[in-house]
């Protein structure tokens, strides 16, 4: 008995580790390729931000939504004309189980999709991948997260495409 109780917890965190080994790969694949603009913020860089001392009610709150996140990763080419099978490839590398999707936009000449990854009804990670005909972009952001901070976050930081978050209700 104990076995097969050891062997099923060794099998989840298998399955755990490949889920983000999955992402990993993906990022590792082109994060060299210069034609390719990669951004990394770790968890070191967003617990720097929160030493900050804010006097505004909502700068406290989105310090607080900040110190939750452990990290985000960007992936983004430009000029291009295979962003759509990009996008095809990071989907096909996604265990799509253990992603739910909280919306997806499609409209002449590009695809993208918001797809989130939740434990015990907390977001832990949000994922955004957009692919086009002349562009590429895949986001994952790692953590605690609220969806509408993320939102008002994104703004302060000028990342195209998560405005639209706001609107989600983090129940979605």
């Amino acid at each position: 008995m104990k076995k097969i109780v050891t062997l099923s917890i060794v099998m989840m965190m298998a399955l755990q580790l490949s889920a983000q080994d999955a992402i990993t790969k993906f990022f590792s694949k082109y994060e060299d390729d210069d034609s390719f603009t990669h951004v990394q913020i770790t968890k070191r860089m967003f617990s720097l931000f929160t030493d900050l001392d804010m006097e505004d009610p909502d700068d406290k709150e989105l310090m607080e939504a900040i110190s939750k996140l452990d990290g985000l990763k960007i992936l983004a080419k430009d000029d291009i004309t295979n962003g759509k099978a990009l996008y095809k490839e990071a989907f096909s590398l996604l265990p799509a189980k253990e992603y739910d999707e909280l919306m997806s936009v499609r409209d002449e000449d590009t695809d993208m999709k918001f797809m989130i990854k939740e434990k015990n009804g907390i977001i832990n990670e949000l994922l955004m991948v957009m692919g086009g005909n002349e562009e590429f972009f895949i986001m994952s952001l790692v953590g605690d997260i609220d969806l509408k901070q993320i939102a008002r976050l994104s703004k302060g930081m000028d990342i195209d495409g998560l405005e639209g978050l706001e609107k989600l209700n983090d129940k979605n």
